[in-house]
């Protein structure tokens, strides 16, 4: 992400590393559809299931025990699926617990980029808009939420903030003709037509 007037975001990383960095290249002009339900498991898949979490949950991977666990839950053993039941709440708390708390619009700010950073676009949003909620005229917070909301595919949100963080400071314009981060998103109307204006004298303002 490039450099902002009032600060320096931190820079959404690029790469491979486990899936979790964001890739601009891959940004979508919609968002994704949902991916249907799996089918729950069958006995044996069940065992395998509450097998696997209960290592992760001795080994502390309380996120990943927490998901097998809700798998196991589905099964068709009773026991089993209390039993996983209990233990992914088990988890959830646990998450939670080690789960930062922001209270400064600074801080909703950084934990937001490492939530983009991870794809966690939803999450991040929502801290994005905590911290323009305490401090409304953060160019770098709207730049920063444009980029969120564009590559979860809301283009129209994205559109806006960027316009509003080009009002603040117009510096902003360049700094996102310029953002790799941008790179694939601001090809696309209507962000097209706000960071590229000379380009776009003759199509009709988006709105």
């Amino acid at each position: 992400m490039a450099t902002s007037s009032r600060r320096k975001p931190v820079p959404v990383r690029k790469g491979s590393g486990g899936g979790k960095a964001p890739e601009p290249s891959r940004a979508v002009s919609s968002a994704p559809a949902p991916e249907s339900a799996p089918a729950p498991p069958d006995q044996r898949q069940q065992a395998e299931l509450f097998d696997r979490a209960i290592k992760l949950f001795h080994a502390a991977d309380y996120a990943a025990a927490r998901g097998l666990f809700g798998r196991a839950a589905l099964g068709p053993v009773p026991a089993m699926a209390h039993s996983a039941q209990l233990h992914a709440a088990m988890c959830a708390r646990r998450v939670a617990a080690h789960e930062p708390s922001p209270q400064t619009p600074e801080e909703h700010y950084d934990y937001a980029i490492a939530l983009i950073n991870a794809r966690r676009f939803a999450e991040a949003e929502r801290h994005l808009a905590e911290a323009i909620a305490k401090r409304p005229d953060a160019d770098y917070v709207h730049y920063a939420l444009a980029l969120c909301c564009g590559l979860a595919g809301d283009l129209r949100s994205a559109y806006r903030h960027l316009r509003r963080a080009i009002e603040i400071q117009p510096r902003n314009r360049i700094a996102a003709r310029n953002d790799p981060d941008f790179a694939v998103i601001g090809r696309l109307s209507p962000l097209l037509e706000l960071l590229y204006p000379e380009r776009a004298a003759s199509v009709q303002p988006f709105h």
